[in-house]
C-alpha cells in the first residue's frame, strides 16, 4: 500500500444568516491556505474531488460552478460525490494507491443558510415511503434520542455531557463558531427544543467548507507528517424501519478492518450529542483517547464538509505533537447511516 500523507488543510465555518459567502468565495482562500502549508502550486495536483449537494444548493449541477474556485484554464482531472467530503477524500486516496496519480486536492463545502436545513435533508430519505412525510432530520434525531433514554441506553444527563464537554473544548478553536464554557447541569437548564433534545444537543446550522491536500511524495518537514494508515467505509439500511435506530454497524463493520488500539486523540463527526454515545460505543473507545479536543461538529458542523474537518483536525492534532495516532470518522446520510474511518499516525 502507497503511504499517503495529509500535507495540507484548511477551513471555514460560519455562523448561519451572517452573510456568509457562496461556494466559490469560501473555496478560493482556503485553497491558497492549503498550497501554503503544503508548499505545493495549482499545477503539483493531479487529482481534484468535492463533496457537496445540489439539494442544499438548490440547483443542478452546483459543484459545477464551485470548479471556478480551481480556474477553467488549464483543464484538471475532476470529480464528484454528493455527500461528504470525507468520500471524496476516500476516492481520491483509493486513486493514489492505483499509481494513476501521486496528489490530490479534497474539498467539501455547504451554504446551510440558504434554506430550511432540517427540511431539505429529509429529501435524503426514502423517496417512496419517508420523504413524502416530511420528517425532519432534528425529529429523526429526537425519536432516536427518546429510544436510548427509554431503552435507559443513557440519560439526559449523558448527553449533556457530552454537549458541555465539546463546547468547552471549542473555546481554544477559532474555527467553531457555538464556544460555550459550561458544566451538564448548565446544558441541563436550557429549555427542550424538539423533546428530548435542547438546542445544544443539535450541530448549528453551519455554512463553511474545508480541503486537504494528500500526497504520496515525502516531504520534507520539522514537524510530524500524519500518514494515512487505514481507511474504509460501511453503510446501514437506506430506510429507517428496517434497521435499529439504536445501533450502527456499519461503524463496527469498518472499525474491525482497522487497528484502533493505542488512540491518541479520536475525532468523531456526531451532528446530535446522543450519537456521539453510540459511535463511542460501537467502536469501544478506550478512555485513554482524547475525544474531539477541536469540539466536534456541536460546535459547528458545514454540511458536506463536517467529516472531512474531522479528518483535518485529527492531522491537525498530529502535525502539533499533540498525538502519535489518532481516528477521524465521518457520517453521511440519516441518523448515522454511512460511516467512514480513517486512522493516522506520525511518521
Amino acid at each position: 500500500m502507497r503511504q499517503v500523507a495529509i500535507v495540507g488543510f484548511a477551513q471555514r465555518q460560519h455562523a448561519r444568516f451572517d452573510g456568509s459567502p457562496n461556494g466559490v468565495e469560501m473555496l478560493v482562500p482556503i485553497f491558497g491556505e492549503c498550497f501554503a502549508r503544503s508548499g505545493f502550486t495549482k499545477s503539483d495536483i493531479d487529482f481534484w474531488c468535492s463533496g457537496s449537494s445540489d439539494y442544499l444548493a438548490g440547483r443542478s449541477f452546483s459543484f459545477v460552478s464551485a470548479v471556478d474556485a480551481i480556474g477553467a484554464i488549464p483543464a484538471v482531472r475532476e470529480s464528484h460525490v454528493e455527500m461528504d467530503a470525507a468520500w471524496a477524500l476516500y476516492e481520491a486516496w483509493v486513486k493514489i494507491q492505483t499509481g494513476e496519480i501521486d496528489t490530490a486536492l479534497v474539498y467539501g463545502f455547504g451554504k446551510s443558510s440558504a434554506g430550511v436545513l432540517r427540511r431539505t435533508l429529509a429529501l435524503q430519505l426514502d423517496p417512496y415511503t419517508m420523504t413524502p412525510l416530511w420528517p425532519d432530520t432534528v425529529a429523526l434525531a429526537g425519536l432516536q434520542a427518546r429510544l436510548g433514554l427509554e431503552s435507559e441506553q443513557w440519560s439526559e444527563h449523558d448527553m449533556a455531557s457530552v454537549v458541555a464537554r465539546n463546547l468547552s473544548a471549542a473555546t481554544s478553536n477559532p474555527h467553531a463558531i457555538r464556544q460555550l464554557d459550561m458544566t451538564a447541569d448548565d446544558v441541563l437548564s436550557e429549555p427542550m427544543y424538539c423533546d428530548p433534545l435542547r438546542k445544544l444537543d443539535c450541530a448549528p446550522v453551519t455554512d463553511g467548507a474545508a480541503a486537504i491536500v494528500l500526497s504520496a511524495r515525502k516531504q520534507p518537514s520539522d514537524s510530524p507528517t500524519a500518514f494515512i494508515t487505514g481507511i474504509t467505509h460501511a453503510i446501514d439500511a437506506h430506510h429507517l424501519g428496517a434497521r435499529n435506530l439504536l445501533r450502527a454497524p456499519s461503524v463496527q463493520a469498518a472499525a474491525r478492518q482497522l487497528d484502533l488500539t493505542n488512540l491518541d486523540v479520536t475525532e468523531l463527526h456526531a451532528p446530535f450529542s446522543h450519537q456521539e454515545l453510540m459511535v463511542t460505543r460501537e467502536l469501544d473507545l478506550a478512555e485513554s483517547t482524547t475525544l474531539n479536543p477541536s469540539g466536534g461538529a456541536l460546535s459547528g458542523n458545514p454540511m458536506f464538509a463536517g467529516g472531512l474537518i474531522r479528518i483535518g483536525e485529527a492531522a491537525t492534532a498530529i502535525q502539533r505533537g499533540d498525538a502519535q495516532k489518532a481516528l477521524a470518522h465521518a457520517t453521511s446520510g440519516p441518523l448515522l447511516q454511512q460511516n467512514l474511518l480513517c486512522v493516522m499516525e506520525a511518521r
